[in-house]
Order: C-alpha cells, then structure tokens, then sequence
C-alpha cells in the first residue's frame, strides 16, 4: 500500500497547473492526504472518480483545509478534533482564528489501522500563534492520535510546521527561536516521540539535505534551501507495517512536496 501526504497550498491550483495530474499518474498513490487544500469539496470532487474523497474543508474560503483521498474503502470518517479537546484545551478560537474550524484534521479508519492528516497552525512570524501551538494545540493533538492508538495501529501525517533537529533544515543557527524552529515547537515534537510515535522517514534515512519545503525566496528549491516539515509518524504498534519512506523533491507544483509510506498491512 503506498500513502502520500502533500501540502498543495492550493489544491486548485495545483490542478490547473497539471501538476496534480502528473502526480498521481506517475506515483499512483492508493491515498493521498492532503493539506492546505484552501478549496471546498464542489470545486473539484468530480475530478480522478478512482478516488473516494473526504474533505475537511476550512469555513473561511480559500484557507488552509485538509483532504484524504483513497482507493481503498474506509469504515468510517471523522472530522476534527472532538469537541471535548476542543473545550479541554480552548481551541474554540484566538485572535487569530479559529483552529477548531480551519479544517485541520481528518481521520479515516481502516480495517487495520487509523489514518490521519493534520495541518498544524502556523506560529507566524512574530510567533504570535506560538502560545496556542505550545499549549493548546499540540498536546490536544498528541492526546487524539494517542487515544486512538489505544484501540488499533495510528499512522498521521502532514504539514507539522516545525523542523524537529537541526538536519530538518539547512540553516539551523540563523533559524534558531524563529517560527518553525522554537525550542517550544520542538519541544512539541519530542512530546509525540516520547509517547511512542516514530519518524518513519528516520527509519530509512538518516542523511541531511532531505527537505520538503522551500521560500520562493532566492532560488531556495533549486539550491536545495529547505526544511523538513512535513512529516509520516507511526505509533509503536503501526511500526510493523512500515516498509518504506520517502520525500519526493522531484514532484513540483507547491511550495512543498509530497512525502510517502510504503505499508505492508
């Protein structure tokens, strides 16, 4: 089974420009998760019919969402975080906006395993969202995938916003403290290792200048100027089924680029 998860940062976008096309003829993915989709469902649920579609779009048009795709039928869908998370940890909304209906989570259960795709909020460049993530977000998040990992195998994915070491991104000391690189982010990060979840790129590959995401700025994807944001992780009782993981550079279209599973389940 091969997964792939793409923050489009536009899902119609990405289509109109046959960059979407070219992905999945070439990759043949049996699901996609998708993040950033910034589209709602009537905008292209007509497209690619070998795919059942589960959106999660945001209320606000044209922002952040996320979307599973999948050839394989799933048992159930679930949308969001559930509501007691939400009131546990105030997530009904910040100066900001509204993390509880930006469309930032989407789960699918299958026979073996759940599967969710998070787009996890920014913390800005002024770090401005820091707080929410640090002390709402984050470990409301790590609760969810942590209580479903309870009843069968978790694996979720997407656009985590923070580069976890410093062989996430090709600049680490002039990042340092800066959004996407706190040492709360990464904190964050190290909180869903030490609940047993694995990186399961990290398995296969340990070599730095592995990246899925670059500026527009200076010619940064040509020089391979990135960070690693975006992410596969495993609970320690879905690690069995991993065989493979990657990052596909190569895939153009967005900002980022898709990353991979291979599972053998």
């Amino acid at each position: 089974m091969k997964i792939y998860s793409w923050n489009v940062n536009g899902i119609r976008a990405v289509d109109r420009k046959g960059a979407l096309d070219e992905f999945i003829k070439k990759e043949n993915p049996d699901i996609i998760c998708f993040q950033e989709i910034k589209a709602h469902d009537v905008q292209l649920d007509n497209e690619y019919p070998e795919y059942e579609k589960f959106w999660n779009s945001a209320e606000r048009k044209g922002y952040a969402g996320t979307a599973i795709w999948t050839k394989i039928p799933p048992l159930s869908a679930s949308y969001g975080l559930p509501e007691g998370l939400i009131t546990e940890y105030k997530l009904d909304g910040d100066a900001y906006g509204n993390p509880a209906n930006e469309g930032r989570v989407l789960a699918l259960e299958f026979e073996k395993f759940y599967l969710i795709t998070v787009y996890t909020p920014n913390s800005k460049n002024d770090l401005s969202r820091l707080a929410l993530r640090y002390d709402q977000w984050d470990p409301a998040f790590l609760k969810y995938v942590s209580r479903r990992s309870e009843k069968k195998p978790v694996f979720f994915c997407g656009d985590l916003n923070v580069a976890h070491k410093e062989i996430d991104l090709a600049n680490p000391k002039p990042n340092e403290g800066k959004h996407g690189f706190t040492k709360e982010e990464r904190e964050g990060f190290d909180r869903i290792v030490e609940a047993g979840f694995v990186d399961t790129f990290r398995m296969f590959n340990q070599e730095p200048g592995q990246y899925t995401w670059w500026t527009h700025w200076a010619n940064a994807r040509a020089r391979n100027v990135g960070w690693r944001i975006d992410y596969f992780l495993a609970s320690a009782n879905a690690v069995p089924y991993v065989k493979g993981a990657g990052i596909h550079q190569d895939i153009m279209g967005s900002d980022h680029c898709p990353v991979s599973l291979q599972l053998d389940v």
